[in-house]
C-alpha cells in the first residue's frame, strides 16, 4: 500500500499460485492509518474489502464520495479508479480482503454489495473483525494454506450475507423461491430429481411453485428442468468424447430413448448428430 513508511503500523500478506481459481485471497492485513495517509487514485486488479474499526475517513469510489467511520466498510471493485484516505485528526484503523476469481462476483452481489452500492455497516460486535483477522491469521503459500484461507473468506462472506435483510419486495413477490429453485437445479440437474424435488427443497407446493415460475420467468418448473439439462447435455457432447448414453446419464436422464427425444426437440438434431457436427467444426 502506498504510504508505508508513513503508517502508524500495518500487517498484511500477499499470496501467489491463486490463478484459475473459482475463489482465492489475494491479500489481506491490518493497518493503523497515519493521519491523512491516502491510496490512489489507482485501479486494482481484484475486489477488495475494508472493514474500519476506529477512528474516520474518506472513499472516493469513483461514482460518490463517502465519509466513513468506525463500523462502516467499503468494496473496490477491478479496474475502477478509486481513492481513500484517512481523517487528519482521527484516522482509520481498517481490516481487509482482497480476492477474485470465477465465484468472486457472484459472492459480492450475494452480500449486497456493488460498484454502485459499495458501502455496508455493522456495529452489533466484533464478528467482521475477527474473521478478517483469522483469515490474516491462516496466510501461507502451500496448497492447504490457501484452502483455509479461502474457507475463512466464505465464512467472512456468509456473515456478511446473513447481516443483509431479505429484500420486501422480493419476500413479497416470492422471487426468494425461484431463486432457491434455480440453485437447486443447477447444483442437482444431474440426479434423478422432480418438479416435486424442487418443491420440497425449497418449502412450497408443487401448484405454488408453478405459479411463482411462471409470474418470474415465464417457464415452467418441469420445462425448465428440461431446458437446463439439455443445455448442459448439449455442452458435454460439444467438448468431450462421451457417448449419448453417457451424456444423458450424466445429466439426470435415465431413458436414453427418452433423451434423444427431447434433445431433438429443443436442438433440432439426434444427439447423435449434434456431436458430430460439433467435433467436425474443430
Amino acid at each position: 500500500m502506498i504510504g508505508l513508511a508513513h503508517d502508524a503500523f500495518k500487517h498484511s500478506v500477499w499470496l501467489s499460485n491463486r490463478e484459475g481459481l473459482g475463489l482465492a485471497v489475494y491479500n489481506c492485513g491490518f493497518q493503523r492509518c497515519s493521519p491523512g495517509h491516502t491510496w490512489g487514485p489507482a485501479v486494482r486488479d481484484h475486489f477488495l474489502i475494508h472493514y474500519i474499526t476506529s477512528g474516520k475517513g474518506v472513499y472516493d469510489s469513483g461514482s460518490g464520495k463517502y465519509s466513513l467511520s468506525a463500523g462502516d466498510g467499503f468494496l473496490v471493485v477491478p479496474n475502477r479508479l478509486i481513492t481513500y484516505w484517512a481523517d487528519q485528526s482521527d484516522p482509520w484503523e481498517y481490516y481487509w480482503v482482497g480476492f477474485n476469481g470465477t465465484d468472486a462476483e457472484r459472492l459480492v452481489c450475494e452480500a449486497g454489495l456493488s460498484a454502485e452500492q459499495p458501502i455496508f455497516h455493522y456495529d452489533k460486535d466484533s464478528l467482521y473483525r475477527e474473521k478478517l483477522l483469522n483469515i490474516y491469521r491462516l496466510n501461507g503459500n502451500r496448497p492447504s494454506d490457501q484452502a483455509r484461507m479461502q474457507a475463512g473468506l466464505l465464512s467472512f462472506m456468509a456473515a456478511m450475507m446473513d447481516r443483509r435483510p431479505l429484500d420486501i419486495q422480493e419476500k413479497k413477490s416470492g422471487y426468494e423461491y425461484v431463486k432457491k429453485s434455480l440453485q437447486f437445479i443447477d447444483y442437482n440437474y444431474s440426479r434423478s430429481i422432480d418438479v416435486d424435488d424442487i418443491a420440497a427443497n425449497v418449502g412450497i407446493s408443487r401448484s405454488h411453485l408453478y405459479r411463482l415460475f411462471m409470474k418470474h420467468i415465464s417457464v415452467p418448473p418441469n420445462e425448465y428442468l428440461t431446458r437446463y439439462r439439455i443445455q448442459k447435455a448439449s455442452l458435454l457432447l460439444e467438448s468431450s468424447n462421451l457417448s449419448v448414453g453417457e451424456a444423458a446419464y450424466s445429466t439426470g436422464f435415465s431413458d436414453q430413448l427418452y433423451f434423444s427425444r427431447v434433445f431433438k426437440k429443443y436442438k433440432g438434431l439426434s444427439p447423435s448428430q449434434y456431436s458430430k457436427r460439433s467435433h467436425e467444426k474443430k
